[in-house]
């Protein structure tokens, strides 16, 4: 397997190895398809090197049931690679009815409470915030104390962030981003979503 040859080395004071193992902050964001899907993709590999992986699904359905859940958990429990907890933290998309809005509003504050004990209590060596970019971008999560928590966090724990605009300083602060673009989709010529495609 090839090994990526970074093109610059920081005057950091850090060696090879620990440079290398230093945790990350991922972001996928950007208006195209594949956000959630590439940071569960990152959770497989997590989960083959024994990982244990803590998913938060902010503001998605607590009854939408994906794909991606299914499988996680069901690797989770084989007692083959790490463990998997599956966290749902919203009741439905905000713009269905003004309740509901208030709803995932305090339920995604309550999601980022417990994500913030599990980051002090190194429950997981990887986490997944799944949509987690909206409730910072619509203000019901503080962009700023995010990144506070994120950048004292103990350990070696990675997070991965997804969800379409992605606050300005999230995307500074993050160490990789990715931006999907769109280029085109089946629903530009009003194809709906599909099984095994978009859930």
């Amino acid at each position: 397997m090839p090994q990526g040859q970074p093109s610059v080395v920081p005057d950091d004071g850090l060696t090879t190895r620990q440079r290398r193992n230093r945790p990350l902050v991922v972001v996928h964001t950007g208006v195209g398809k594949g956000k959630s899907t590439a940071a569960f993709g990152l959770a497989l590999r997590a989960w083959n090197q024994g990982w244990p992986i803590g998913v938060f699904q902010f503001v998605k359905s607590a009854k939408w049931k994906v794909g991606e859940e299914n499988a996680l958990r069901v690797l989770g429990a084989s007692g083959e690679g790490g463990s998997v907890d599956w966290h749902k933290m919203g009741e439905g998309w905000s713009w269905v009815q003004r309740d509901a809005q208030m709803d995932n509003e305090e339920k995604a504050r309550e999601g980022w409470e417990q994500v913030k004990r599990d980051l002090a209590a190194e429950t997981y060596k990887l986490y997944v915030l799944d949509e987690f970019a909206y409730p910072m971008h619509w203000g019901w999560v503080d962009t700023d104390e995010v990144i506070s928590v994120l950048r004292d966090r103990p350990g070696t724990q990675h997070v991965v962030i997804t969800g379409r605009n992605a606050p300005d300083k999230l995307v500074d602060f993050a160490d990789l981003v990715t931006d999907m673009s769109k280029v085109k989709h089946p629903m530009d010529a009003g194809q709906k979503g599909q099984r095994g495609i978009e859930w």
